[in-house]
């Protein structure tokens, strides 16, 4: 399977999304709870979609089951540019009826379908195991798969620029993401 750099950022970021909603300070598992206001806040958080997706699409957890597995992984190789459309993914995706009713709602956003195909790729990931991503770490420059002896240097150079691209894309969703919870009364972490 191939993930776009892309995926495998927001997959990072999505993982602590859900481990920071899991427990409370005392250790008790409240993430029931939590995705419970999250989803009634859906009004709200449908103007977070294109800035924190990872912190809109946990409230699709356990919505969704995906019944085409080729679909999801041919998604998972496309950057956020260059998705399919929702409605050649959607037909591959089982939606749980209050996990359709939400989806009506973001829907109707304007970027709500490219919203909806980012969410169920980062909820198809949420299901892979950390050895599915063997091989595909950070910095995959080094390896020669292909048996190219090729020039590299500029592809090298496309690819540090991209990864300054993604590193910053990370660092605004970290900082919209501790604005929100500022927002929302918990202190900011320096």
């Amino acid at each position: 399977m191939t993930i776009s750099p892309f995926f495998r950022n927001l997959r990072s970021a999505y993982r602590a999304e859900m481990d920071d909603l899991t427990f409370d300070s005392d250790g008790r598992d409240v993430l029931r709870q939590r995705l419970a206001e999250k989803r009634k806040e859906i009004g709200f958080l449908v103007q977070m979609m294109e800035l924190s997706p990872e912190m809109v699409a946990v409230v699709f957890h356990q919505g969704l089951r995906f019944t085409e597995p080729a679909v999801m992984e041919h998604l998972l190789s496309h950057e956020a540019d260059e998705f399919p459309e929702w409605a050649s993914v959607c037909g591959g995706i089982e939606l749980t009826p209050w996990a359709r009713d939400l989806s009506q709602i973001i829907l109707q956003a304007p970027a709500g379908e490219w919203f909806m195909t980012l969410a169920a790729g980062l909820h198809y990931l949420a299901d892979k195991p950390d050895a599915a991503f063997a091989g595909q770490g950070g910095d995959d420059r080094d390896e020669d798969s292909d048996g190219d002896d090729g020039d590299t240097d500029e592809q090298d150079d496309f690819n540090d620029h991209e990864s300054d691209e993604v590193r910053g894309d990370a660092r605004d969703r970290e900082e919209a993401g501790a604005s929100w919870l500022e927002g929302q009364g918990f202190e900011r972490k320096d």
